[in-house]
C-alpha cells in the first residue's frame, strides 16, 4: 500500500518522540509532524501547519490525567481538517472518554501505550476503507415522496418503497421529514434519535455518527426518524437540511424521504436534490386539483421536470384515463397502487408494512416501481458529488 503521511499531536514530549519511532516502524507510514501544541481555535498556527503537511492521519495523544483539551483539540481537527483520518491514543480504562473521542471525530480508538502492530493494523484497515471508497464512490439516489393533499397516503409509500429497495438492492435509508413524523409506526420502530438530533450536531457530523442516529429495521432498511413535535421540526433551516444530505448521500446507495405534506423551503431543497419527485395522490378531483399546485410550488425551483404521479388507492374510472390523470396533475404518470383500505389500514396498526404481508398485488406495484426507478442505475452510474467539496 502507498505510504502514508502521519502527524503527530501529543503536548507529551517523551510520548511524541515514542509514537514517531513507532509510525516509521510500520513501514508504510512516515511522520511529517510532530508537534506539542493542542489547537483550541481555527486560527490556532497549529491547525495551518497540520493543512499545509497535507497529512492523511493525524494521531492525537489524549492523556488520562488532562483528557478534555485533547479531546476539544480532537473535535476541532475534524471540523478544520476534514480530509484527514483522526486516531486517537489514550487509555481504555474510562469509556466516557473513547466514546467522546469517537463522537468527536476519531477514526481510531487505540491503547495507550499503543505498539508498532497496532498502528501497522489502523494503518491497513484505513487503507482498506479507503480503496472500498474509491471503489463504490458513486451518487447516492434520492426519491422523495410527497402528497398532493393531506390523507393521500404518502408516508405508506415512502415506507413500503424504501423496503422494496432495501430488499432488491440494500444500503437504503429512509428519511422522516413530514412536520411530524410516523414513518417509526408505520415499521414498529421505537426510536432513541430523530432527524432534529442529527441536524444539531452537524458541525461534526460524519457517517459514523449519523449511523448512531438512525433506527434499523429488522429488514437491514435505516430509519432516520421524523420530528416528534412539530415545534422540532419549524426550528431546522434548509441549510442545514443540505449538509445532513450531503452525508446522506455519500454513505447510501438509496435515500427515500417522505417529506409528507410538508411544503416549504426545506421541501423545495430536497426535491431538488432528488432523482425523482413521486406525488402520491388519489383519483378524485380535490386531490388531482391539489397535485397541479404542489408540483408548481415545490417546482419552482428547477424541479418541475423530476415529478411523477402516483396514484394510490387506484379504481378504475369509466371515461377518465391515465392520460388525463396526467392532465390535471401536470406530471407524467409512475404508476398505480391497487385500492385495498383493509390491508393499508391494518398494516398501519400492526406495523407490519404491506411488502411484508401476504398481499401480492400490492406487493407487486412495489416491486414494480423499484423496478422502474432503478432501472438504469448500474447502467449509467453517476460520479459521487457533494453540495460542498470542490474537488
Amino acid at each position: 500500500m502507498p505510504e502514508l503521511s502521519v502527524a503527530i499531536v501529543a503536548a507529551d514530549p517523551e510520548q511524541r518522540a515514542v509514537l514517531q519511532v513507532l509510525v516509521d516502524g510500520t513501514s508504510v507510514a512516515h511522520a511529517v509532524l510532530s508537534t506539542q501544541n493542542l489547537p483550541m481555535t481555527p486560527a490556532d498556527a497549529t491547525i495551518a501547519k497540520l493543512r499545509g503537511t497535507a497529512a492523511e492521519v493525524i494521531l492525537v495523544d489524549i492523556p488520562g490525567d488532562n483528557s478534555a483539551a485533547a479531546l476539544q483539540a480532537l473535535e476541532l481537527l475534524h471540523q478544520e481538517l476534514p480530509q484527514a483520518a483522526l486516531f486517537a491514543i489514550g487509555g481504555l480504562t474510562q469509556p466516557h472518554v473513547i466514546v467522546t473521542a469517537m463522537r468527536a471525530g476519531a477514526r481510531e480508538y487505540l491503547e495507550r501505550p499503543t505498539t508498532t502492530s497496532d498502528l501497522l493494523e489502523a494503518f491497513v484497515r484505513l487503507a482498506s476503507a479507503q480503496r472500498k471508497i474509491r471503489r463504490e464512490e458513486t451518487r447516492g439516489r434520492v426519491f422523495t415522496v410527497v402528497n398532493a393533499k393531506g390523507g393521500c397516503g404518502a408516508t405508506t409509500i415512502a415506507v413500503n418503497l424504501a423496503l422494496a429497495l432495501q430488499s432488491s438492492h440494500g444500503n437504503t435509508a429512509l428519511a422522516d421529514l413530514a412536520p411530524l413524523g410516523h414513518a417509526a409506526l408505520h415499521l414498529k420502530l421505537k426510536p432513541q434519535f430523530t432527524v432534529t438530533d442529527a441536524v444539531t450536531n452537524l458541525h461534526r457530523l460524519d457517517t459514523s455518527l449519523l449511523e448512531s442516529y438512525v433506527t434499523r429495521h429488522e429488514s437491514g432498511l435505516h430509519l432516520l426518524a421524523g420530528a416528534s413535535t412539530p415545534a422540532a421540526a419549524a426550528d431546522l433551516t434548509a441549510a442545514e437540511f443540505a449538509r445532513l444530505f450531503d452525508t446522506m448521500v455519500s454513505h447510501y446507495k438509496y435515500v427515500v424521504v417522505d417529506a409528507s405534506s410538508r411544503l416549504d423551503g426545506i421541501a423545495r431543497l430536497v426535491c431538488n436534490l432528488s432523482e425523482v419527485v413521486i406525488l402520491v395522490a388519489t383519483t378524485d378531483v380535490a386531490a388531482l386539483w391539489s397535485a397541479s399546485r404542489v408540483v408548481q410550488y415545490l417546482g419552482e425551483s428547477g424541479a418541475r421536470e423530476r415529478f411523477r404521479l402516483l396514484l394510490n388507492r387506484y379504481r378504475k374510472i369509466p371515461g377518465f384515463s391515465d392520460a388525463d390523470a396526467e392532465t390535471a396533475a401536470g406530471a407524467k404518470l409512475l404508476g398505480h397502487i391497487p385500492n385495498n383500505y383493509v390491508a393499508a389500514s391494518t398494516a398501519i396498526d400492526r406495523g407490519t408494512p404491506m411488502i411484508q404481508s401476504n398481499h401480492s398485488d400490492l406487493a407487486r406495484a412495489f416491486t414494480q416501481m423499484v423496478a422502474t426507478l432503478t432501472a438504469n442505475d448500474d447502467v449509467n452510474p453517476r460520479p459521487a458529488w457533494s453540495l460542498f467539496r470542490t474537488t
